[in-house]
């Protein structure tokens, strides 16, 4: 494949320092995690956006999370279709490989992916809404949200936008099956977390006041 070229020296040079002393000095650690395998208690769904550092959040140590990340956090409906599916994949692994007992959707402050669909849904992003475009049709799992905003600027409601695609994502949730089951008979709980990342704020659904609280 002549099309792949070498990493960059930055990157190279950065692994290095990392091999020297973060793995240097936690060596048995990853020996362990590589002899036993993982066994983490929480999933979390997560935006890929590069802002979004989802270990330093909750001081993660090797091993606790397994995240999965993808374009505004989105978890769409069980569709065993046939066809590829990552976050489903994901999802499905999570649950009933490892069986972890929490599966967190964290969305944030700023996500590109909702703008983007709220621009979408508003008419301005023509190109999202030709049928070619992957982020588009992802984004449509989003649309039920906007339908459902409250009235108020653009900057108000793209935040609002945030937080309910996080209920979609939730809602979604329980459409598998397999998650049903397990949240109806306690084996696994649900949560919704949005961050504001320019405070440095965490919210979490409260389903009796069906709102967002700070923590």
């Amino acid at each position: 494949m002549h099309y792949v070229r070498p990493l960059p020296a930055y990157l190279v040079e950065r692994y290095h320092g990392w091999k020297a002393t973060v793995f240097e000095s936690n060596r048995f650690v990853f020996g362990e995690l590589a002899a036993k395998g993982q066994q983490p208690r929480v999933m979390i769904v997560s935006c890929c956006d590069s802002r979004l550092h989802v270990t330093s959040i909750f001081g993660a140590d090797l091993g606790e999370l397994f995240i999965h990340r993808n374009i505004a956090n989105l978890i769409p409906q069980y569709e065993p279709d046939g066809l590829h599916h990552g976050t489903s994949a994901a999802v499905e692994y999570g649950v009933r490989t490892l069986k972890v007992q929490h599966l967190i959707v964290l969305g944030h402050s700023g996500c590109g992916g909702v703008e983007g669909c709220y621009n979408m849904c508003a008419g301005h992003a023509p190109d999202l809404n030709e049928k070619s475009s992957f982020v588009g049709r992802w984004l449509d799992i989003m649309r039920p949200a906007y339908d459902g905003l409250p009235a108020g600027d653009d900057s108000s409601r793209k935040q609002a936008l945030e937080k309910a695609s996080i209920l979609v994502s939730l809602q979604n949730l329980m459409t598998f099956p397999f998650i049903r089951s397990a949240v109806l008979d306690g084996s696994i709980s649900l949560h919704g977390l949005w961050k504001d990342i320019g405070e440095g704020l965490l919210e979490t659904y409260d389903p009796t006041d069906d709102c967002f609280v700070p923590l």
